[in-house]
């Protein structure tokens, strides 16, 4: 009885437990040098912007008064950072044609040009239109922060926003509260919207080739699942002080229901 009781803790142990390996991110290979320097490969195309993305637009010159009208923030040439609610209303959002609404300039074509394509195609229209180059005008656009959705075995689930230009799954990750203990970080599953639809992608966060993967830096509107491990399923625990105990009252309950058939 003492071998089988022994077995069975032994094997739940082993199948059960979670593996340092498999929450350890961005784990070396082992033919890499702890101290060596490990250069990221540029894997990442600059974002296209698509439909129902927003905007920001700024427009700052000489007498700030004259592009006033222009820009998304109220605020001037002082420009603060503004909450999801706000870039909501006062940005500027890609509809289904793939244009914004400017006051004065009108209908702007974006789909499918970059943040600093769109700058210059304004900055260039200002200037042929409404302005003389001694107005010194200065055009920012930039996406009103990367969106995404994130759920699974996550922290905090839901959609967040990461105010950055440049974002990578692992800083969205800790913006949303990190990968639970049970939560398998080697099939990181990311779904991103294109053009033509959407692919879905997966990406091991625990080989540090993830750094080199062109799905390391997330896109806007990306949507990340963190799948779960098996053993959240076994229901046995995820350390082995959890898996003892769970053993050893399913052990026990099994003695006793043992016991009292023999003494019917």
């Amino acid at each position: 009885m003492k071998k089988i009781v022994f077995l069975a803790l032994f094997t739940a142990l082993l199948t059960s437990c979670i593996s340092t390996k498999d929450l350890t991110y961005l784990q070396p290979n082992a033919s890499s040098k702890s101290d060596s320097i490990k250069v990221a490969q540029e894997v990442s195309k600059p974002y296209r912007i698509q439909t129902n993305d927003i905007l920001s637009v700024n427009i700052k010159a000489l007498d700030q008064k004259l592009v006033e009208m222009f820009s998304t923030s109220s605020a001037g040439s002082v420009q603060t950072q503004q909450s999801p609610q706000t870039l909501f209303f006062n940005g500027y959002t890609v509809d289904d044609h793939g244009n914004i609404r400017v006051p004065i300039l009108g209908e702007v074509n974006v789909l499918g040009f970059t943040a600093d394509e769109v700058r210059q195609k304004i900055e260039k229209q200002l200037l042929e239109e409404y302005f003389r180059k001694e107005a010194n005008i200065f055009v920012t656009v930039k996406l009103a922060g990367l969106r995404y959705t994130i759920n699974g075995e996550i922290g905090s689930p839901g959609a967040g926003v990461l105010y950055q230009d440049r974002a990578t799954i692992m800083e969205a990750i800790a913006n949303s509260g990190d990968i639970t203990t049970t939560g398998n970080r080697k099939e990181v599953q990311i779904i991103r919207k294109f053009p033509h639809g959407f692919e879905t992608y997966s990406i091991d966060l625990t080989n540090e080739n993830a750094l080199n993967s062109p799905y390391f830096y997330i896109q806007p509107n990306d949507y990340i699942i963190i799948k779960p491990l098996k053993q959240k399923t076994w229901g046995t625990g995820v350390t082995g002080v959890q898996s003892v105990a769970t053993i050893m009252t399913a052990i026990s309950l099994i003695t006793t229901l043992l016991v009292l058939s023999k003494t019917l």
